[in-house]
């Protein structure tokens, strides 16, 4: 039996994965911009269409005559690249600058692009960025420690996993922000943009095992926070 994805008691539901490799999705009108996109983002945990405005796919045919533009990359794929970028870092600027970078490596590499799922290509891309990113992070935080580090408490928050600009549903959110990175990376490829299991095996370039068990921890680790917050936020109230 495939688990289900994290389920919400509200209005708005998050895409199912299987590994059947059938995507299932709901649609919502897609902001041409990404200011729009940034403001549609509020506190609303949302979703996105496999074909949202202004995300025609390309299908390279190997004739560099008909290769797309820079400015073509980007009208066609720009809100979808953004929108993944966004759920994985959290923020408006971190999603921008992997969102730019994306296209940059996709424009430099396009004449060597095989044919394919070509927004399979720009997620993997986006995805492999990301995890570099909090990696990078990670590595100066640590050089920049300071001799007696070993005397900070262990229960402080790992820096590279605070987004504090966090624009989706909150509690949701903060879920997913206290996800390790390339766990949140599986829940969010799977349970919203709606991967199949093969697909985020190769977008992460792991095994199917590793892929189910990501799955299946960061969902896990999604609904504790989320209970435990709910808690906290009840003996507050009562308070």
């Amino acid at each position: 039996m495939v688990e289900q994805p994290i389920v919400r008691a509200m209005d708005a539901r998050v895409g199912d994965c299987s590994e059947s490799g059938q995507e299932m999705t709901t649609t919502i009108a897609a902001p041409v911009t990404m200011s729009g996109l940034e403001q549609d983002y509020g506190d609303t945990w949302i979703e996105t269409s496999d074909q949202p405005s202004g995300t025609a796919v390309f299908d390279a045919t190997g004739d560099k005559a008909a290769m797309p533009s820079w400015d073509e990359l980007v009208r066609q794929h720009a809100d979808r690249v953004y929108r993944l970028a966004y759920r994985l870092s959290g923020n408006p600027q971190d999603a921008e600058d992997l969102t730019q970078e994306t296209f940059i490596r996709v424009f430099r590499s396009l004449q060597n692009y095989q044919p394919g799922t070509f927004e399979g290509w720009l997620h993997r891309i986006t995805t492999n960025l990301f995890l570099d990113m909090v990696r990078r992070r990670a590595r100066i935080r640590m050089e920049a420690l300071p001799e007696d580090y070993d005397r900070v408490p262990a229960n402080d928050p790992d820096p590279e996993q605070i987004y504090h600009d966090a624009r989706l549903e909150a509690d949701l959110q903060a879920a997913l922000d206290s996800l390790a990175p390339e766990f949140r990376a599986a829940v969010v490829l799977c349970d919203i943009e709606g991967f199949s299991y093969e697909e985020i095996g190769a977008t992460l370039g792991i095994k199917l095992g590793t892929v189910r068990s990501r799955i299946h921890r960061g969902r896990q680790a999604i609904r504790d926070h989320l209970a435990a917050n709910s808690g906290r936020s009840a003996v507050g109230g009562a308070a």
